[in-house]
């Protein structure tokens, strides 16, 4: 067993993470294009299922790294609004913005 089916296995938990991040964000907001990253996430996290896959089953960890790496690379091409301005980084991290029906309050609930 190779190192890189951990890596392989730290990607696919990355692009899991990303994938519920643009859920969240979606769910507080309403945007359009966090449901679009959303929609398109599940074929990326499958992809990176299969590169996963394809580095257990096959010995192919070379193969299966690729998959998940255009996983993310694809994952990070769709167009998404900006929900965040001045914000800490482990908020961003986990997704917390505004929810809609607060917008024009002071109150912050993440």
């Amino acid at each position: 067993m190779s190192f890189l089916l951990y890596v392989a296995g730290f990607g696919v938990a990355a692009v899991f993470f990303l994938w519920l991040r643009d859920i969240r964000i979606f769910y507080r907001t309403g945007l359009s294009g966090y449901r679009t990253a959303a929609y398109r996430g599940v074929a990326y996290t499958v992809l990176a299922l299969l590169g996963l896959l394809v580095s257990l089953t096959f010995d192919q960890e070379i193969l299966g790294l690729g998959l998940i790496l255009a996983a993310l690379y694809l994952q990070g091409g769709v167009e998404r609004e900006r929900v965040w301005n001045g914000e800490s980084a482990v908020r961003r991290l986990l997704g917390g913005a505004e929810r809609a029906k607060d917008k024009g309050s002071k109150k912050r609930d993440w």
